[in-house]
């Protein structure tokens, strides 16, 4: 379902896909070769939702925002199931591991990983190539090369079953 608010339409790729029973309300816009799945919400009625390119929001999961903060999320980024964003910043080529929650002010750096079921407490800054758990979220370690690039490979894993769902 997609739904203006107080004249406020999203703006959605039509690259992108949104799945039948997502629901998408007020100023948000989705970038080229995303995905809203199954049971989401983006609930952009008081403050905007940006989604970049390439970016996965699984089945359950919410993003809204705060009045004045809104809800970003960059591009290659992986959210998994059941996660709730609020008013949050997420950088590029992250991953949101399923139960997650990433609360008002929160940004998760370029090429983060926050790991299922953990809590990112309010205005807490997750640095970029780092590994986040717990509750609330401290960050374990610095991520390899190679588990960045997984992360790339992961999110665009996501744009080719899009796709497939497209025809």
């Amino acid at each position: 379902m997609i739904l203006n608010f107080e004249g406020k339409k999203p703006i959605i790729s039509e690259e992108s896909f949104i799945a039948q029973n997502a629901t998408i309300i007020g100023e948000v816009l989705i970038g080229k070769y995303s995905s809203i799945w199954y049971n989401t919400v983006l609930r952009g009625d008081i403050a905007p939702i940006t989604v970049g390119n390439n970016t996965s929001i699984q089945d359950g999961t919410i993003v809204h925002c705060d009045v004045g903060v809104p809800a970003t999320i960059g591009n290659l980024v992986t959210i998994g199931h059941n996660v709730l964003l609020h008013a949050c910043k997420i950088g590029d080529n992250s991953l949101i591991g399923m139960g997650a929650i990433v609360l008002d002010g929160a940004e998760v750096g370029e090429g983060a990983i926050i790991g299922a079921g953990a809590i990112v407490t309010p205005k807490t800054k997750i640095p970029p190539f780092t590994m986040a758990l717990g509750v609330p979220a401290k960050v374990v370690r610095h991520l390899s090369e190679e588990e960045v690039m997984s992360l790339k490979n992961h999110a665009l894993d996501y744009v080719e079953l899009m796709k497939r769902y497209q025809k």
